[in-house]
């Protein structure tokens, strides 16, 4: 048999962007320290390189943030949609001049490849700022009714798996239906949402618009829970989001919540088997299976479940795991050292319980923080990765015999956030949607995502749209 092909390495340039040795808060458009002049440090996971000193935002800089953004909204929210919108337009367009710089940047912060960073999230950053641009002078026919009006002041906390997509599905409706921000980067990755904090200056933005506050969970609560504040937008864990409700509850703010996941992927008899591989491995191994929605549970058909296996195993073997910045990288690195040690936890866990843990030859890189794809099989619905959420590169492989037991598998989570569905007949993939308690179901494909299409989920996995005209909702009072 032939050798397998070799790649040569095909490193993007680190050159393209040019990260400060120290940042500041971004608060009332200018670069500041924090009152209490804490900092921390954001590392690079594929190699823990130090990467920048940021400052670290307390309860005095969340207070004189949200003043910030108040002072700003009556002047943000008088202007016409029209006039929003070419800030919108503007901001979009500088994302996509810089777009190789930021998905450089994005790649050494949080570990993904850069061709992920380039192919996928870029582009759709820009396509959000640019969809809900169109949206700013054409609220009156959004279907809320004549002339709705923004909410205020939105707080809001995004996770580090995609912060510059994150930032971009939060501030781009907001700021389209008239909302003035102050948002929280998560602690590991802060540098893309500071990088935006100087589009927003390029872009000419009125100071106080949009404000950036790094730091840790207690900069999180601190803005949730700021009396000024009359919208909460939030993605990141279920434990985090059940706070949050706690802490919203009996106040008059909105509140969205983007919770965790463990989406089914469901491959029938009849289905394209390469295809449905191609699905799978986008599904649970894109971005390290560091996603919310991400296909984390295979629901493989009885009758072809060897057949599936086999392929799937060849398929793993020819991913190629390491630096992230080379763009033959299918598999970089886990965002930091806390997150790996709680997918090996629950992966030691699963071993113990009885499942039978397969990964293909791969060897891990000396330094950063790594985990090889796995998958599991022999697994029960009692067993516990097949019921928590991971968060990492590894797949639990249950079968079915009938689309029923198939449906009553996939629903038996707490959550309900995605699914996907394998089949060349489209009348069971209707019957099976309509049957799936997730806010997205894929059909033939996973992963795949559009600024006009709406996401959320139902149960554990939270409430409330991103995306779509569902999306601006949540910023209007309606």
């Amino acid at each position: 048999m032939a050798p397998a092909f070799e790649y040569a390495p095909a490193p993007e340039s680190r050159a393209v962007v040019d990260i400060a040795p120290s940042y500041g808060l971004f608060i009332d458009g200018e670069f500041t320290e924090a009152a209490d002049g804490k900092v921390f440090k954001t590392v690079s996971p594929s190699s823990e390189e130090v990467l920048s000193e940021i400052a670290q935002a307390g309860e005095a800089d969340v207070d004189r943030a949200v003043q910030a953004a108040r002072k700003a909204f009556e002047k943000w929210s008088a202007l016409p949609g029209a006039e929003r919108a070419k800030y919108l337009f503007r901001i979009a367009r500088i994302i996509q001049e810089r777009s190789r710089e930021l998905a450089v940047l994005e790649t050494l912060d949080n570990g993904k490849p850069i061709k992920e960073t380039r192919d996928a999230d870029l582009p759709l950053v820009a396509a959000h700022f640019f969809y809900y641009a169109g949206w700013a002078d054409k609220l009156d026919h959004a279907g809320y009714g004549a002339n709705p009006k923004p909410l205020g002041v939105a707080g809001q906390v995004i996770p580090w798996n995609f912060p510059l997509l994150m930032l971009a599905w939060k501030i781009a409706p907001a700021l389209a239906t008239g909302n003035t921000v102050v948002l929280k980067p998560a602690e590991t990755t802060p540098l893309s949402a500071l990088f935006f904090a100087d589009i927003c200056r390029q872009a000419g933005l009125p100071k106080g618009v949009v404000n950036i506050l790094p730091g840790y969970g207690d900069t999180g609560a601190a803005l949730v829970g700021h009396p000024d504040v009359n919208k909460v937008a939030f993605t990141g864990s279920t434990a985090v989001g059940k706070q949050i409700a706690r802490t919203v509850a009996g106040t008059r703010k909105k509140l969205t919540l983007e919770l965790g996941g463990k989406g089914a992927n469901i491959v029938f008899d009849d289905a394209p088997i390469d295809q449905a591989v191609e699905g799978i491995v986008n599904g649970i191994f894109f971005n390290q299976g560091q996603v919310c929605c991400a296909g984390s549970r295979l629901l493989v058909q009885e009758s072809i479940q060897d057949e599936l296996l086999d392929s799937l195993k060849r398929r793993l073997s020819t991913l190629r795991l390491g630096d992230p910045l080379d763009k033959n990288t299918d598999i970089g690195a886990i965002n930091s050292e806390e997150q790996l040690t709680r997918i090996t936890s629950l992966v030691e866990q699963g071993e113990a319980e009885g499942a039978e843990r397969w990964s293909p030859a791969c060897e891990l890189p000396e330094s950063g923080y790594w985990f090889a794809p796995t998958l599991f099989t022999n697994v029960t619905q009692a067993h516990r990765i097949a019921r928590d959420e991971i968060f990492g590169p590894v797949l639990s492989v249950l079968t079915f015999r009938t689309p029923d037991e198939a449906v009553a598998k996939a629903n038996n989570t707490q959550y309900g956030l995605s699914a996907g569905i394998w089949t060349e007949k489209g009348s069971r993939i209707l019957a099976v949607a309509n049957k799936l308690r997730a806010g997205v179901v894929w059909s033939n494909t996973f992963n795949k995502f559009d600024p006009t299409s709406p996401f959320g989920g139902y149960k554990e996995s939270g409430f409330g749209r991103e995306g779509g005209r569902h999306g601006l909702e949540a910023y209007l009072d309606v």
